[in-house]
């Protein structure tokens, strides 16, 4: 193992990526049932939904959530300043700014993955963040825009950005193709490259690296941090919850918070319940980020039917819960007995 690489205790060890209208603020307190360790990020926020906008709304979260990063999409050094300063005031642990993102909205804003282009603009919001907030200043980058895949574009671009103070980089091992492809092919299509990646940290040892792209297993997880100081793991985390209760003891050392699915399921439930009564807030936009929570097991798709089904929304999300348990724990043990009998078939 490269011996430059961090302790169990880096704050970038590992991390679930910012994915738009996914990583709200339920999202990530769901998440921190399954691990404390963890670093998590919000949906990326603009900076004029910031700045003229409801800002409770965008900055509001759980103090359970810690560590949590803000991701600011946004391009005038001014507004990222004001924005970051936005962030330390409402407590979050770090700013991450968005030069990944490649949809057609984005670049109209001229921001994510287009500043690629633009490594002295980033440079500029990156200094300007930095001179007027205490917490870590980051960037979220591909490796190439368009059919650019030269190293030194990447290089290049991780370095100016670097001279300007920024210490952390999370690179998506893909180009951002900014014409001809959708946000959902742009993770798809362009190939991986995660020789780029493991390349700048060999070149730039001084920064934190985080590998970003396609990683799913655990095992895959602890290949690549063999070669960079953390990874961030996106989708995989969000439809397979249940890989992340494993991750406290397993990267970091330290016992997680989730004991068994059971017992997710029941905190996860009763944060539910209370927030609909604090708030009034009707637990169904949120218990869509945990309907993965039992996959794999037996029980788990009528488990998800019945929290889905629109005639249980008018119901506490308690009484759902003893629905729908009842009906996994049946077809759970229907399948139990059905396996039993196969290995002890009964004589003729």
């Amino acid at each position: 193992m490269n011996a430059s690489l961090p302790s169990l205790s880096s704050p970038w060890r590992l991390s679930v990526a910012p994915m738009l209208d996914w990583t709200d603020s339920p999202c990530r307190v769901f998440h921190r049932l399954l691990t404390r360790q963890a670093r998590l990020y919000t949906e990326m926020v603009t900076t004029g939904a910031l700045l003229h906008g409801d800002v409770p709304r965008h900055l509001d979260y759980d103090a359970v959530e810690h560590p949590v990063a803000l991701q600011l999409g946004g391009s005038e050094p001014a507004d990222l300043a004001a924005c970051a300063r936005l962030a330390e005031k409402w407590g979050y642990d770090e700013v991450n700014l968005n030069c990944g993102c490649p949809s057609e909205r984005v670049q109209k804003g001229a921001f994510g993955a287009c500043l690629m282009a633009e490594p002295k603009l980033v440079a500029d919001g990156v200094k300007a963040m930095r001179d007027v907030v205490g917490i870590p200043v980051t960037v979220k980058h591909r490796i190439g825009i368009d059919r650019e895949e030269s190293y030194d574009f990447v290089r290049d671009f991780v370095g100016t950005i670097a001279e300007a103070g920024c210490e952390v980089f999370i690179v998506h091992a893909r180009n951002a193709w900014l014409q001809g492809l959708s946000p959902k092919e742009n993770r798809e299509i362009p190939p991986l490259r995660y020789e780029l990646v493991h390349q700048l940290k060999r070149e730039f040892p001084q920064l934190t690296i985080v590998l970003n792209g396609g990683v799913k297993s655990d095992e895959e997880i602890e290949r690549q941090l063999q070669h960079v100081d953390g990874v961030m793991v996106g989708r995989q985390a969000y439809h397979e919850p249940w890989q992340m209760a494993g991750w406290d003891q397993r990267f970091f050392g330290q016992a997680g918070p989730a004991e068994s699915r059971e017992q997710v399921e029941a905190a996860w439930v009763e944060w539910l319940d209370h927030r609909s009564q604090a708030t009034r807030r009707h637990w169904p936009q949120a218990m869509r980020h945990a309907l993965g929570l039992w996959n794999g097991e037996a029980g788990a798709r009528r488990w998800r039917q019945i929290w889905s089904d629109h005639k249980m929304k008018a119901l506490p999300a308690r009484e759902v819960a003893a629905l729908a348990d009842a009906a996994r724990r049946g077809i759970a043990a229907d399948a139990a007995e059905h396996q039993s009998s196969n290995r002890h078939p009964q004589p003729a």
